[in-house]
């Protein structure tokens, strides 16, 4: 697959079974003509950038903004993933401490962890029903090599004066199962995470942008971007869509997994990935212990699972890379979500009964599969700021199936270089996440080489 392409029959995820009223909605019947601002894409990203640039403006002086969504609104990644706010303290910002330093690895990890607070802040001053919920998330090892090596990371970054690190608390083999409740945990590390209804927080937002004057047009696929060559033009882009044109002043793109398809230069850079999601029930006259936390199950060094409890009783259990992660033409540059693979349906039928102390007698079952498409970026860092050697033109996506911990706070940033032309320095962003022409030129790819080499992190939905 040569650029990533919507599927236009996706399978429908849970998060997406109770639709919003805007969910294929258009503001005005055809295109605007120009406007000063166009964001591509109406997921997690696009969204939260629209709602910064809002909020950053005078009601007086605000921009207009038209939103192009080649689907539903919040169609991709953000209304298929997992439902986990879970920022990581201490794995993954380990390797990037050993890659980049300790002071660039902090700032990603702090970055993160701020997430829990802003979201929770957002969702208690705008009211949002969206089953947040701010708990503590459990990292599971059930793999003893495994479980020592990221004891030797948690050190480490403990050592430094990682703050977020240090406020995580390991647990050993002696009490990991009993605490967790997993069955053959070696240890387990816990910190602040949540878990929501994630398509229910960016449809609350997109409402309110649409009701501040935001033009949305849903079902717009973009074809292509020209930039005019007139140096004088007011509106040097033009957006071409399978509806016609618009022109504008700035564009955002903000469309994660199909970023190459609009930004040739990205091609290899973020890569469409898909990845596995499911809801298992229990009957009610069956329920397992209740889980009040949300679980990432560590098997080994490459395979793990991650879940959320919802309200109704339900998980969400995402994962299933066994199922498929030695077919790589069936996850690898995959952008069409509109099938599930029969063998990744199989893997979650008992996953409760097999996993947690006390479900064994639960009858839980397998409520529903979906797959959604990630955008995966080649060295495992998100691309936000100005496209290298363009002008007025930004991107922010690349998140590598982590997305919930670290766009909202993205786009504030990105916000204040789109509205104020502010360098990528000063908007308090992790300098990892720049976007460069380094990083295009390289020829790093972590996605490659944990096909081949299992031990490298994984993606995950």
């Amino acid at each position: 697959m040569s650029n990533p392409a919507l599927a236009s029959n996706s399978l429908t995820s849970f998060w997406r079974t109770e639709p919003h009223r805007l969910d294929s909605y258009r503001s005005t019947e055809a295109l605007p003509q120009e406007c000063d601002l166009v964001v591509i894409g109406a997921g997690y990203a696009g969204v939260s950038v629209t709602h910064h640039i809002l909020e950053q403006t005078d009601p007086s002086n605000r921009p207009s903004i038209v939103i192009l969504e080649g689907r539903e609104a919040c169609s991709g990644a953000t209304g298929r993933n997992g439902g986990h706010l879970k920022p990581d303290p201490y794995n993954r910002v380990a390797t990037l401490a050993e890659e980049y330093g300790i002071d660039a690895a902090t700032e990603v990890a702090e970055f993160e962890a701020k997430h829990v607070d802003a979201i929770r802040n957002i969702v208690e001053k705008e009211k949002i029903d969206c089953d947040l919920s701010v708990t503590e998330a459990v990292d599971v090892q059930t793999d003893d090599l495994h479980a020592r090596s990221l004891k030797e990371k948690y050190d480490r970054m403990v050592a430094s004066g990682c703050e977020p690190t240090k406020r995580t608390r390991y647990i050993g083999a002696e009490e990991a199962e009993t605490f967790s409740g997993v069955k053959g945990a070696k240890a387990c590390f816990t910190y602040a995470a949540g878990h929501l209804w994630p398509y229910k927080l960016v449809m609350h937002l997109l409402e309110k942008a649409v009701q501040q004057g935001v033009n949305l047009q849903t079902h717009t696929v973009v074809r292509s971007i020209i930039r005019s060559t007139e140096s004088s033009s007011a509106h040097p882009w033009t957006i071409h869509t399978a509806r016609g044109t618009i022109k504008a002043r700035k564009l955002i793109v903000a469309t994660n997994g199909y970023t190459s398809s609009i930004l040739p230069q990205y091609k290899n850079r973020i890569v469409p990935v898909r990845g596995t999601c499911s809801r298992i029930v229990a009957p009610p006259n069956h329920p397992g212990p209740t889980l009040t936390r949300s679980y990432t199950i560590r098997h080994n060094s490459w395979n793990y699972d991650y879940l959320i409890p919802r309200k109704d009783g339900s998980i969400v259990v995402g994962g299933a890379r066994p199922a498929f992660i030695d077919n790589p033409d069936s996850w690898y540059n995959v952008s069409d979500d509109s099938r599930v693979l029969e063998s990744a349906v199989r893997y979650f039928d008992g996953y409760m009964q097999r996993h947690f102390v006390g479900w064994e007698q639960s009858h839980a079952y397998t409520d529903r599969v979906w797959t959604g498409i990630m955008g995966y970026s080649s060295d495992g860092l998100p691309h936000v700021g100005l496209v290298p050697g363009e002008e007025s033109q930004w991107i922010i996506g690349g998140f590598t199936g982590h997305g919930m911990p670290q766009i909202f706070l993205a786009a504030e940033g990105l916000a204040k270089m789109v509205l104020k032309g502010m360098n990528f320095e000063n908007t308090g962003l992790p300098r990892l996440f720049e976007t460069t022409q380094e990083r295009l030129d390289s020829t790093e790819n972590t996605i490659a080489y944990a096909i081949f080499k299992p031990e490298a992190p994984a993606a995950k939905l």
